[in-house]
């Protein structure tokens, strides 16, 4: 076989397969794994996920624009973003407010704009006697600046969150998590319990 023919035949489909791989991933869907407890009960640690990466816009590399955005994050969105105090990390919370919205946390309760919102996602489990908490128990009132969201682990209690480090600018979204793809719990005790067969497949919301 000719060096020409084994290229065509073996080596350019490779390159063509990586250099598409490489876009899905860059621009369209990339799949990320949860470390921590910090989402529970909605995600689990082992959960490995897949984030829709051009539904609030594509992330430019190496530029803080975005380009094509068809929708803007909305409180509920289970989003993954760069951690605003190191960005080789990724981090996934949950928008709870947007932009130009006035936040603040009363001993478990959400008030946006002084109306207090319901609050599905939220899980708490510290006793109520326990020791009064700043940022957990009492947070704000605080303005999120344009442009920017406010965002909290569903694990409320177990959580590093805007509470803690801030806002999250638009521009470091970089998608939206819509499905747990396998779920792996590495404390069981037998192989065949340790991957969470229920969760495969389920639509993240």
């Amino acid at each position: 076989m000719s060096k020409k023919k084994f290229y065509k035949e073996y080596i350019e489909p490779i390159i063509i397969a990586v250099i598409i791989a490489l876009f899905i991933r860059a621009f369209v869907v990339q799949a990320f794994k949860i470390p921590s407890s910090s989402m529970e009960p909605t995600l689990l640690v082992g959960d490995h996920i897949l984030v829709n990466k051009f539904i609030y816009g594509i992330r430019i590399p190496f530029m803080d624009k975005k380009v094509l955005q068809f929708h803007q994050p909305k409180r509920g969105d289970i989003i993954v973003f760069i951690y605003p105090r190191d960005r080789s990390k990724d981090f996934i919370k949950r928008v709870i407010a947007t932009g130009g919205e006035k936040v603040e946390i009363i001993r478990n309760k959400i008030y946006i704009n002084d109306q207090l919102i319901e609050d599905p996602w939220g899980r708490y489990e510290r006793p109520e006697n326990l020791k009064y908490i700043p940022y957990i128990d009492h947070y704000g009132p605080y303005l999120v600046p344009q442009n920017s969201l406010f965002v909290l682990g569903d694990n409320r209690d177990n959580s590093q969150d805007s509470r803690f480090w801030g806002f999250v600018h638009l521009n470091e979204v970089k998608g939206k998590a819509f499905i747990i793809y396998f779920s792996w719990d590495r404390y069981a005790n037998h192989i065949f319990n340790k991957i969470r067969w229920v969760r495969l497949g389920k639509l993240i919301r």
